[in-house]
């Protein structure tokens, strides 16, 4: 589960850039499709083996983030090819990577605050009900976490391309397509907790946990 999370955040980097028009004035990122997948392998993880191993496993996906984003950048300052057949395909290239930096940047902060938000939600709402109601538990914290993320992410991932109010619009309706999709996901994603909560047989509640999302290595 943490190695897909980790995937989908890094492959949803690429995707943003790619806008497609919905109905009217809505539009949707491209990462849409794949980007919701994160909140629902991070209410899974939270849910199975606790607060202390999602906290973990958000550090390690913004590290590896970080690091496909430090060498995108890299790769797009190379010097251009010497053919001539060849530098329509390098300005290709770096019309599109060129983006990521910048959106995995957003991505990054805005990924940590709504995973640790997620986190959060999910873990404490599960210690007040003692483990009942997972679904509930699963589309409050998702909403919480997606809220935070979209609302950080769009505006500073389209400054300077779209308006505030257009930004401000895109991230609203991210988050009601995001919070949709986990929704509808939702019955696959509880017979996945249930089937790996009998496989490990473990279901964590995390009474006393440090919630200090920069204790890293307490897991």
């Amino acid at each position: 589960m943490a190695v897909a999370l980790t995937a989908c955040l890094i492959t949803s980097n690429f995707f943003v850039p790619r806008l497609w028009h919905v109905a009217g004035h809505l539009q949707l990122s491209g990462a849409v499709l794949l980007f919701p997948v994160t909140y629902i392998l991070n209410d899974c993880v939270t849910e199975v083996y606790g607060y202390r191993k999602a906290r973990f496993v958000i550090w390690m996906s913004f590290v590896l983030s970080a690091f496909v984003a430090i060498v995108a950048q890299l790769i797009c300052w190379l010097p251009a090819p010497l053919e001539e057949s060849s530098r329509p395909v390098a300005d290709a290239f770096n019309s599109l990577f060129a983006m990521v930096p910048r959106t995995t940047v957003a991505s990054l902060f805005a990924f940590f605050v709504g995973s640790t938000v997620n986190a959060w939600v999910m873990s404490r709402m599960k210690v007040s009900s003692r483990g009942r109601g997972f679904g509930l538990r699963a589309i409050a914290s998702s909403l919480a976490g997606e809220a935070s993320d979209s609302l950080i992410f769009f505006p500073a991932a389209f400054w300077g391309i779209l308006s505030l109010p257009a930004a401000v619009q895109l991230a609203v309706t991210q988050i009601c397509a995001k919070v949709l999709y986990e929704v509808v996901a939702l019955p696959l994603t509880a017979w996945v907790v249930r089937s790996v909560k009998r496989a490990e047989g473990l279901d964590t509640i995390d009474d006393g946990v440090s919630y200090n999302p920069f204790r890293i290595k307490d897991i």
